[in-house]
């Protein structure tokens, strides 16, 4: 948003309203600094009468001309905007902004003027005829130059400045060809847009005015965001990037964080540890899992470094790294949508500053004992909505596990790792195929009889939904070969099974799959502790069968020892992840 929009909407929300009698300035600049803020007062000073400069309540300094009457003030707006001798967004304002005076150095008072006070009237006033006052002589404006001039000016420019010029362009959108400080087709043609976006003939070639309009504008949208070099010695990166939006937080190994400034959004990371490739794709797959990084994007992996985008409605975010000379660095940086096209500017500027210096982050900068499961290094790791169980049913992949477990997701991963997708449902049951090929180190073979009363049972789950990364054995008997109710398909079990169980098979002594571990609602009816239910290996056998899928059958009778029986369970059970 341009500083006169901006100024407009300012003094419309604020009920602000110019009159005659009103003092009104020219605001042409604001600045982060004082010291540039005088600097730049003293350039135009040289060419400008009436140049003042004042801090505002935000904390930044304005410079501005007058004060002047309103038509006045419009007036030279008008024509120092024409003539270019003033940036294309000064605007009109009122004192109401401004605070102490810093320009002319030893200003009266120190302060902005305080508003005319009326002098009360007389109770019979005599009229008189009105006083003309002399018309101000109009300003002296010079006049542009022809584009003869304007190349022949442009030739005094060293390869440097035209570089500059050429990055201003594609600062604000109209360039988008390689800085090489060469004026040819793309540059002359981005000009020209520039030129008819700014009210001027589309010539192709800058005037002199033009080129110092461009550039200011470029230095001030650079000065708005606050870009300066971080040198960050005990990371090893040095990096231009937005300190005028985030502010350093702490040290997280391997982070370095950066939070935002006055709740605008922003915040930023930059990564540093000991590694190589392995180590860089290793964070590849970690900066996936946080909420910093949103799930729709693209990714991008090289031999060497890797890409992240993130987008959902409320954050945005680019993470970049690359590993060398033993280190693996990077960057991230999230935003909120508002911001993306001027952070797509900051991104490249960013990339393209990073350099690698000796030296990276340790453990031992971060503080570990702050750190809970469900976070990475102080940031928040994405969870999903629910975890349970399920089981690999083939050499293909194909996993089996509850209705339940996998209805209204968004997205189903298993094993926290591959996505999967609903191939069909049936009887509380789903079937979930694997959107890249697995081959499962085992799978399920079903038992052929239901099995003896009170013979142990195990159930193989991931009990605490994830916390572990292994599966667990749940050891206990079969009670009944029918639910409460007298249902046939269901079988009854004693054991202690919590909810990330559900959907884990049920394993007789042989290693066989008996059934399936399910959360059988009674109608909210409090069951004794260790009651448990599970749908029997027949039913499940008669909808992979339905559903294209060979159910392979296991009548052994040899008893499993404890550690095979646990490596059995350990190998064909999956953790399904149900995500928003």
């Amino acid at each position: 948003m341009s500083r006169s929009v901006f100024a407009a909407l300012f003094l419309t929300a604020s009920g602000v309203a110019f009159s005659a009698a009103a003092q009104t300035w020219v605001q042409v600049e604001a600045l982060p600094d004082l010291r540039t803020a005088q600097e730049r007062a003293r350039a135009y000073g040289s060419a400008l009468k009436d140049v003042n400069g004042f801090r505002l309540s935000s904390g930044w300094y304005a410079l501005a001309l007058g004060p002047y009457g309103e038509d006045e003030a419009r007036a030279k707006l008008r024509e120092l905007r024409s003539a270019g001798i003033i940036p294309s967004d000064s605007y009109l304002s009122d004192e109401a902004p401004y605070r102490k005076q810093f320009w002319p150095v030893g200003a009266a008072a120190g302060t902005a003027p305080a508003a005319p006070v009326e002098a009360p009237q007389a109770e019979a006033p005599v009229a008189q005829a009105p006083v003309v006052e002399p018309a101000a002589p109009a300003p002296v404006v010079e006049l542009e130059e022809t584009p003869r001039e304007a190349r022949a000016s442009e030739g005094l420019l060293s390869r440097d400045q035209k570089k500059d010029l050429q990055i201003a362009l594609q600062w604000f959108g109209f360039y988008k060809s390689s800085i090489d400080g060469s004026f040819g087709k793309g540059t002359r043609t981005s000009m020209a847009k520039w030129q008819e976006a700014n009210g001027y003939q589309a010539t192709g070639i800058l005037t002199t005015k033009q080129r110092a309009q461009l550039t200011d504008s470029y230095t001030s949208a650079l000065a708005a965001l606050g870009l300066g070099v971080v040198k960050e010695e005990k990371a090893g990166i040095e990096i231009t990037m937005p300190i005028g939006l985030v502010e350093f937080d702490k040290y997280e190994y391997p982070f370095v964080q950066y939070r935002e400034k006055d709740g605008n959004g922003m915040q930023a990371m930059l990564i540093s540890q000991p590694g190589d490739a392995d180590t860089l794709f290793g964070l590849y797959e970690i900066m996936q899992t946080l909420e910093i990084v949103p799930l729709e994007g693209e990714r991008s992996k090289g031999r060497r470094s890797f890409t992240l985008t993130g987008q959902n409605e409320d954050i945005h975010s680019y993470t970049y790294a690359r590993a060398e000379g033993g280190y693996v660095k990077g960057f991230s940086l999230v935003y909120p949508p508002a911001k993306a096209a001027d952070m797509a500017r900051v991104i490249e500027i960013m990339q393209d500053s990073m350099t690698v210096t000796e030296g990276t982050l340790t453990p031992d900068l971060s503080d570990a004992a702050t750190q809970g499961v469900d976070l990475l290094s102080g940031l928040d790791v994405r969870q999903p909505l629910q975890s349970r169980s399920g089981f690999y049913v083939d050499g293909r992949g194909h996993v089996l596990t509850t209705a339940e477990t996998v209805a209204s997701c968004g997205r189903i991963t298993l094993d926290n790792t591959y996505e999967a997708t609903v191939t069909a449902t049936g009887n509380g049951l789903a079937l979930l195929a694997p959107s890249t090929s697995l081959v499962p180190l085992n799978y399920a073979a079903f038992a052929t009889s239901p099995g003896r009363l009170r013979s142990a049972v195990a159930v193989a789950g991931y009990s605490y939904e994830g916390a572990l990364d292994a599966p667990t054995l749940t050891y206990g008997t079969l009670e009944d070969l029918k639910g409460l109710g007298g249902e046939a398909e269901l079988a009854r079990l004693e054991l202690d099974a919590l909810p990330g169980d559900v959907g884990g098979p049920v394993l007789s002594g042989s290693g066989a799959v008996s059934g399936m571990l399910v959360d059988h609602d009674l109608s909210g009816k409090a069951l004794p502790s260790g009651v448990r239910f599970a749908l029997k290996a027949s039913e499940l056998a008669t909808f992979l069968s339905e559903n294209g899928v060979t159910a392979v059958a296991n009548d052994s009778v040899k008893t499993l020892d404890a550690e095979d029986l646990a490596t059995l369970g350990t190998d064909m059970t999956v953790l399904v992840n149900c995500w928003e």
